[in-house]
């Protein structure tokens, strides 16, 4: 079971927007899109190049570097040059506020 971190207020983070944050020592970079926040490792599989900046399309985040795209909701490495996926956090929203699970999901 994990614990949840407290991000802020849901007007934080805007649709389209991005955000990062460390969770329990790892960077973790939160998108809101569709309406549905979404928590991943701030950290492309390929080289381990931040991917936060990086544009949202159909569901992924595509890295800004060499354009491995990765599954917002899953972390799951979607094409070539990426063949790992990366972590994925739950997400709540609680009384109006952001809150991300400490632990990756399984």
């Amino acid at each position: 079971m994990s614990d949840w971190l407290l991000v802020g207020p849901e007007s934080l983070l805007a649709e389209g927007e991005h955000m990062t944050l460390e969770v329990a020592g790892d960077e973790v970079a939160l998108f809101r899109s569709d309406g549905t926040v979404y928590a991943i490792a701030d950290v492309c599989s390929h080289d381990g190049a931040e991917i936060a900046s990086g544009r949202i399309e159909a569901g992924a985040i595509v890295c800004p570097r060499h354009g491995a795209r990765f599954c917002l909701a899953t972390g799951k490495a979607l094409c070539a040059p990426a063949y790992t996926d990366i972590a994925a956090y739950e997400v709540r929203i609680v009384d109006g506020h952001i809150e991300v699970a400490t632990t990756p999901k399984p």
